[in-house]
């Protein structure tokens, strides 16, 4: 006889949202809750499970016996299965055993709602509410301000397995990163840091991107209240977080979501909509509305109860197309005969529109790397709504221009400037992201051509060039000191590297680009706008040189940038200046020895009455070799 007693959280209106796939705190309702029932303390457990004729809690607690703990569907066709447990509480381990309809299969799953999670490799959830004070309200207070379109954004991508380690070879823990990396983050003077997936994930060479857990910050490096205590440090020392999201699919684990009550629940029960050929997983069946209040749910759980400031959205060209990475035959047209993926759109519009209608002062970025258009424009105005989206061409084209031999790149300046044709037909962040120094793309330092001190000055040229061109910009761990090996998911950064004078000028350069960034409104008041940028000369391939403008509100904010692509400095070299008086004074130089640079003089001339680049004054200067000027 079961020794569950029948009790719910769920109202009628609930359950009528969650059936319209509008219940977006599900994470309040699903799952295993803390409560007292009948002068009784003990846990209350649902699951939507509509194919199972029988579902049970197990753990030690009753032997992992699915005899003992049945819970009960609910009446209203919902599929939900529920009830009451007394005298088990905090800390227990569980799993559902649901004994399906589905031709007698029988599952084990831990729990899609589990606040916290094993530590892999083991597998079972875990009940858990712990209670946490969070001491961020200043941040909170002015988030929409500080996270706001036309502010600085500067992200430091990082994975915490492998940012820093301890011990040799051991995982940093949440309290222990909430000294290191909020320090070394806000020394840095990046605005916000991206952590890679740290929803709970079985296989560590995923990265974090095969979930089991959405709603489990990952047991590796401690308990959930560890999370919420790092990401409050990084607020109190007004830094943003923004955290990876993954709706784009989903792993075949035995626990996971998959398959999960002897039916395809989660996942589209087409196999042409529903399995990645690529990433050999599943694909969230986005037509379905319990599935969609999931996700959205999860969304907005990651907002409210660990106060995330952003969610960067994995993946989503993947979802938006029918034939994503597969051949003619491989899938089907949509009612209209085209590719595009019908249902994922409308998800993904819903999503947005959930994101922005609940929380003030958030963003979402869209991880897409197709010409999809709108991908960041307001869902009202027919886009799909996110804040920003990568801007994955520019990365692409930026490291093939600058891997080329200084001597052939006046063949190639239109891989540079092409960007500009498409910079402000999407709010673009630029991102040197994970993604390519890995599976033998080679470190970004290794990628530069030349000798040791070529390199590293194309290295400091590059970053130089990505903080002054419109859009806000993205550095993964290790580039900012120039890590010289490919990323290694099992190992820590090369902080030993910091002894020579050449990488630690590279982090010195990017600590004062963070510094000169959000200290001059020219280079995000309109850092998605056209108003915001002006070409002064694109077409000096011959000495492969780039100068331009950035513009913020105030005129007398302007700033002149001049990039030497060569190590050939450019002597009494005129630029064109729209101005009719002005003192000339240099503000950057990546060529700065403090940096590893030669410290050439750049001699900035007066502001002169000779015309040039059709403006009636000039200056005349030296541009170092493999560097950026920037002046006023």
């Amino acid at each position: 006889m079961s020794k569950v007693i029948a009790h719910s959280l769920f109202s009628d209106f609930d359950i009528d949202l969650f059936k319209s796939g509008k219940h977006y705190k599900l994470y309040e309702k699903l799952g295993s809750h803390s409560t007292e029932v009948e002068g009784v303390e003990g846990t209350y457990f649902a699951v939507w499970a509509p194919t199972a004729r029988a579902v049970s809690v197990v753990g030690n607690f009753n032997g992992w016996n699915d005899k003992e703990h049945q819970l009960n569907v609910r009446w209203d066709e919902s599929g939900i299965w529920e009830g009451f447990i007394p005298e088990i509480g905090h800390g227990e381990i569980y799993k559902y055993k649901i004994h399906s309809n589905n031709h007698g299969a029988v599952t084990e799953k831990a729990d899609p709602f589990a606040r916290y999670c094993e530590h892999p490799p083991n597998t079972a959830s875990i009940i858990w509410e712990a209670e946490y004070t969070w001491k961020d309200k200043k941040w909170m207070g002015y988030r929409a301000e500080k996270n706001g379109l036309d502010r600085p954004y500067s992200v430091y991508e990082v994975h915490l397995g492998s940012w820093k380690k301890k011990n040799g070879n051991e995982f940093l823990t949440y309290k222990e990163l909430t000294e290191d990396l909020v320090s070394y983050v806000k020394e840095m003077g990046f605005t916000h840091v991206e952590f890679m997936p740290v929803m709970e994930y079985p296989y560590d060479p995923s990265w974090g991107y095969q979930l089991t857990g959405y709603f489990a910050p990952t047991s590796r490096f401690g308990e959930p209240e560890g999370f919420k205590l790092l990401v409050d440090k990084l607020h109190q020392n007004d830094i943003g977080v923004i955290l990876d999201w993954v709706p784009s699919h989903f792993p075949e684990d035995a626990h996971g979501l998959g398959f999960f009550d002897g039916s395809h629940l989660y996942e589209h029960p087409d196999r042409r909509k529903g399995y990645h050929p690529d990433w050999k997983s599943l694909i969230f069946n986005y037509g379905r509305n319990e599935v969609r209040a999931f996700l959205i749910s999860n969304a907005l759980f990651w907002l409210d109860q660990f106060h995330a400031d952003a969610l960067r959205v994995d993946a989503v060209a993947s979802m938006i197309y029918l034939d994503y990475s597969r051949e003619e035959g491989e899938w089907e047209p949509n009612m209209y005969g085209n590719n595009e993926n019908l249902e994922a759109l409308s998800f993904i519009r819903e999503l947005n529109q959930a994101v922005y209608e609940n929380f003030e002062g958030v963003q979402t970025i869209a991880e897409e790397s197709t010409a999809f258009t709108g991908v960041s424009k307001p869902v009202s105005l027919g886009g799909l709504g996110f804040g920003m989206k990568w801007m994955m061409g520019w990365m692409h084209d930026t490291l093939e221009y600058f891997k080329k031999d200084p001597i052939n790149r006046k063949y190639h300046q239109d891989d540079l400037t092409f960007s500009m044709t498409y910079a402000f037909t999407e709010n673009f962040m630029l991102p040197f992201s994970h993604d390519e120094v890995v599976y033998g793309k080679q470190s970004l330092v290794y990628r530069m051509p030349g000798d040791e001190w070529q390199q590293f000055a194309n290295l400091r040229l590059l970053f130089g060039y990505m903080f002054t061109h419109p859009g806000t910009n993205l550095i993964f761990q290790g580039g900012e000191f120039g890590q010289t090996s490919e990323w290694n998911f099992q190992q820590s950064l090369d902080w030993h590297l910091l002894e020579h004078k050449v990488h630690s000028g590279v982090q010195k350069l990017v600590k004062d680009l963070n510094a000169f960034y959000k200290s001059h409104p020219a280079l995000y008041e309109k850092q998605f706008s056209p108003e915001g940028f002006q070409w002064i000369d694109y077409g000096d391939h011959e000495n492969s040189v780039l100068t331009y403008i950035r513009k913020g509100h105030d005129k007398k904010n302007d700033i002149y940038i001049a990039l030497n692509l060569t190590p050939v400095p450019r002597e009494n070299y005129r630029i064109g200046i729209p101005k009719k008086s002005g003192q000339v004074k240099e503000l950057f130089n990546s060529d700065a020895q403090k940096y590893g640079g030669s410290g050439m003089e750049t001699n900035i001339s007066k502001l002169s009455t000779k015309e040039w680049h059709g403006h009636k004054k000039s200056v005349e200067m030296t541009i170092p070799p493999l560097s950026i000027v920037i002046f006023k």
